[in-house]
């Protein structure tokens, strides 16, 4: 991969990062009820997922994947369903004081904050759909292929480290307005309504048509 077609990679990844979705919307949730510090394990698992995305596309599961409706479809109404799920978990969601949390977190939080994360991305065929038509335009076939894979994958998880942040950053900036618990709830439903659109965009999504 060239110097040329990295920097068009990384302006590609940025629009992707900072583009409204599921991923955003989890990264602005997490962090408008457990803070900045503990939005980021949430983070680490959209990470993840977002890997294990690359890992398909770049081992051609993902191209299966896409071109099998059975596969697709069980793939994309598990993310519908999860993504219901955490619309009910957001709209159920207490007023907090993030100024009188303390920093260590019970057992177990860390690790189910990672795995709802890691849950949002994995569990959405869009991602799959995506890079399949964007990564091969900027892989070079005749070269070898891991190291450019690589820079792909650490590149995206850079940007993406970086805007997800930035979305969990604003959301605890949007609480430290909001004085009455109130317009704290009020700001939980709105979070639960963007989950459950997110929801019904994935629900719409139609698996392309088959390649040969």
């Amino acid at each position: 991969m060239t110097w040329q077609m990295w920097l068009a990679f990384f302006g590609a990844a940025i629009a992707i990062a900072v583009s409204p979705g599921a991923g955003a919307i989890q990264s602005m949730a997490t962090g408008l009820t457990h803070g900045v510090k503990r939005g980021y394990w949430s983070i680490l698992g959209l990470e993840v997922g977002l890997m294990l995305q690359l890992a398909l596309v770049a081992a051609g599961l993902g191209a299966a994947v896409a071109n099998s409706i059975l596969a697709f479809t069980i793939i994309k109404w598990i993310g519908v369903a999860y993504l219901l799920y955490l619309a009910f978990r957001q709209w159920r969601a207490a007023a907090v004081d993030l100024n009188l949390q303390v920093d260590s977190v019970v057992a177990g939080g860390r690790m189910a904050l990672t795995v709802h994360g890691f849950l949002v991305n994995a569990t959405n065929p869009k991602g799959l759909l995506f890079f399949l038509a964007v990564m091969p335009q900027f892989v070079v076939p005749t070269a070898p292929l891991l190291p450019q894979y690589l820079a792909i994958g650490a590149t995206m998880v850079a940007v993406d480290l970086v805007v997800m942040g930035l979305y969990t950053g604003l959301a605890v900036r949007l609480l430290a307005w909001l004085r009455t618990p109130r317009q704290q709830t009020v700001l939980n439903r709105v979070f639960s309504g963007l989950f459950a659109a997110a929801a019904v965009v994935l629900a719409l999504i139609r698996r392309g048509p088959a390649t040969a």
